[in-house]
């Protein structure tokens, strides 16, 4: 089982020092990734219930912000050699899916062919509505988008009518050095995002789950890729654990459920406590 590291890199406390002593000290120790979650904006008041806290509510102060991480995941890019580059996840229907194919296509070849397009609908819909893109339907819209995406990392002249966007012929340069593009990670726990593995994806991305939950989920997934005539070898089950505490008992237990990359939070509020996490997360690897 790879072990990895899901760092939420919250500015203005970390900064372009803080990223690069853990991109740098990430690969020295071994681990297999890191990955970057993604909001545009946040707000002091929201209706939105937030899946993964008890209280609805995303745990990151008003003042500060998640790095855009794309830009981040290329600053990690040019500081490493060996480590995978994750979003983790990306909210493909609030973006452009055209300028969302060219950065992680560029990252993807000035990395060496390094990155996994981790993807998910979504759950803040003011953050839609800052954004003037729809709420509604946003599941069926990020398939469209991956499928816009699809050909232009896959095809010299790429064009797509859908629903949701039109795309002229047209060429898109560099294409990623992955092909036909780098792997696709479903995030999400509901049927509905493991319908989203089972029928396009590559890997799922299950977060807050504990062990003993990861076989019920790995069973709706296996029927669901059997219906699309597909077993589970030809997909990598990657969880992070979150609000699940984590130690070498429970790293043993999700192996055993069938995890193949376990995802530690790291939370490491300046360099001393950067080096403290990265040496207790080291030891499972």
């Amino acid at each position: 089982m790879r072990i990895s590291l899901f760092a939420p890199v919250i500015s203005p406390i970390n900064d372009a020092g803080y990223l690069r002593a853990l991109a740098r000290g990430a690969e020295e120790r071994g681990f297999h990734g890191i990955w970057l979650g993604e909001h545009v904006v946040l707000f002091d008041q929201y209706e939105a219930q937030y899946p993964y806290q008890d209280d609805g509510r995303i745990p990151v102060g008003v003042e500060n912000g998640l790095l855009e991480p794309i830009t981040a995941l290329s600053y990690i890019a040019a500081v490493t050699e060996r480590i995978r580059l994750g979003t983790g996840i990306c909210l493909v229907p609030q973006r452009n899916p055209v300028y969302t194919a060219k950065e992680i296509a560029a990252v993807d070849y000035l990395s060496g062919g390094r990155v996994d397009f981790g993807v998910g609908v979504g759950w803040l819909k003011e953050e839609f509505d800052a954004l003037g893109v729809p709420f509604e339907r946003r599941g069926a819209r990020c398939r469209e988008y991956l499928e816009v995406i699809g050909t232009l990392w896959a095809d010299d002249v790429s064009s797509f009518s859908g629903n949701f966007y039109e795309l002229p012929p047209c060429r898109q340069y560099p294409k990623p050095i992955q092909r036909p593009g780098p792997p696709i990670y479903f995030g999400g726990e509901s049927t509905a995002a493991l319908r989203r593995v089972a029928d396009m994806g590559q890997g799922w991305y299950g977060f807050n789950v504990a062990p003993e939950d990861v076989a019920g989920y790995l069973e709706r997934l296996d029927g669901l890729l059997a219906e699309n005539g597909r077993s589970r070898s030809e997909i990598e089950v990657v969880i992070g654990p979150y609000g699940h505490k984590l130690n070498p008992e429970r790293a043993r237990q999700y192996e055993d459920a069938g995890v193949d990359q376990l995802v530690g939070l790291i939370v490491g509020r300046d360099l001393d406590e950067l080096e403290r996490w990265l040496d207790r997360l080291a030891e499972y690897i």
